[in-house]
């Protein structure tokens, strides 16, 4: 969530923000709609063109404000600055509990009337309904389902080695000796916190199962996060650290997707938006590379939902907005708009006909995962915790990852820092 501060900020500029219906958006286009996100990379802004395309057939054109930086955070702070100076964009992409700190500073476009047309109440699963709605009612729409405890592999790299998809983590580090041992790094990583942090939500989960990664990392339980399970998830943070070559600080997470595309790194620990990259470059699963479940996660779904929120920005810019939502859940949108993003759809009764294998295994993960109860959000990505949890688990993360600290040091630091941060 925003901290005290930040929300402060945001509510005492709220009522001028309306009154003035945002002098800036009313002097634009009312048949043009800016949409501000991160997506930057090439298969990402190859997805965009499909809700693009969309929007255009509805009558309105996109215009296009992209803030590079894979996690978003550059994004969030732009947004700050442009709701406090009263020019907020139409829509913008939003990931964890975001949604619900704005609409309660009333600065968003309320879309019950556009979800009750379309019937999102049936279409989407209740985890993801979780960040589109505040006190029940819709204010965001999301775009996609990605997940985080994947492994993409070099399938050459694999078949020269003759090795198989690790099924226990003791299998992957035997498996990354072999492969280091061959001239291959065994993991690309890009060294920055948010990526750290989505490897150490495998990381939990396979120590301790969902009920436990719930405990810890949603409830926020600090006799589970003081456990000694919890070591075992930072004893495979540090083993994992093992894997990577020693060029890996401040390497954006596509260009690290890059050297398991091009055979210099045989594995990279990360969220399906890295399939993306493969499609892009036209390499095929089962073909060019592995798509895997982190060992120990099997039948496990730590998710990540990309929404987009719309603000208020005067009455002339409403019908723009809600076409925009109405483009974002239509049906062939979510299909062909995953199908290049690397994730799957929000809406529940799309086919899987045109997805790969990837993309089939993970609509079939996510359906049973809902069934079974073990459909849980990431940490790294805003979907388990409140913002200030996050960020103080992001520091304790990094600085055991990038230093020689003990998992058992580490234990008692992220206590202190999820205690600190409520």
């Amino acid at each position: 969530m925003e901290t005290k501060m930040i929300k402060k900020r945001i509510a005492a500029i709220a009522a001028g923000l309306l009154a003035c219906h945002c002098l800036s958006a009313v002097a634009a286009d009312a048949r043009q709609v800016e949409v501000m996100h991160w997506w930057t990379s090439g298969g990402e802004a190859k997805s965009l063109s499909v809700l693009k395309d969309e929007l255009k057939q509805k009558g309105y054109s996109w215009k296009d404000s992209p803030i590079a930086g894979g996690g978003g955070e550059a994004a969030r702070t732009v947004l700050r600055a442009r709701i406090a100076s009263n020019n907020p964009p139409d829509a913008m992409q939003m990931l964890g509990f975001s949604v619900q700190d704005y609409a309660e500073q009333s600065l968003l476009n309320p879309l019950d009337s556009v979800a009750a047309k379309g019937g999102w109440d049936k279409l989407v699963p209740a985890p993801i309904q979780r960040f589109s709605k505040a006190d029940g009612h819709w204010y965001a729409v999301p775009i996609d389902v990605h997940s985080t405890n994947w492994i993409w592999a070099n399938k050459k790299i694999f078949d020269e080695l003759k090795l198989t998809p690790p099924q226990t983590f003791d299998e992957l580090v035997a498996d990354a000796d072999k492969i280091r041992k061959a001239g291959y790094i065994p993991l690309a990583h890009g060294g920055q916190a948010w990526q750290e942090a989505t490897i150490f939500d495998s990381a939990v989960m396979s120590a301790g199962g969902p009920k436990f990664y719930t405990d810890a990392m949603v409830n926020l339980d600090t006799r589970a996060i003081g456990s000694k399970t919890m070591e075992k998830a930072f004893e495979q943070m540090r083993k994992l650290r093992g894997m990577v070559d020693p060029n890996f600080s401040g390497r954006d997470w596509n260009l690290a997707t890059s050297m398991v595309i091009t055979g210099k790194a045989a594995m990279q620990i990360m969220g399906d938006w890295a399939k993306g990259e493969f499609t892009n470059a036209g390499k095929k699963p089962g073909v060019d590379y592995l798509c895997m479940r982190y060992p120990g996660t099997q039948g496990d779904f730590i998710f990540v939902t990309d929404q987009f929120a719309t603000f208020k920005a005067g009455t002339d810019r409403q019908p723009g907005e809600n076409a925009f939502a109405e483009a974002v859940m239509d049906k062939g949108v979510q299909a062909r708009f995953n199908q290049v993003k690397g994730a799957i759809p929000a809406r529940l009764d799309v086919p899987s006909d045109g997805f790969d294998e990837c993309g089939v295994k993970s609509m079939n993960d996510m359906r049973a995962a809902l069934k079974n109860g073990t459909m849980v959000g990431s940490f790294a990505h805003g979907q388990a915790m409140p913002e200030s949890s996050k960020t103080a688990m992001y520091d304790v993360v990094t600085h055991f990852f990038n230093s020689n600290q003990s998992s058992a040091d580490a234990v008692k630091a992220l206590v202190t820092a999820v205690e600190n941060s409520k």
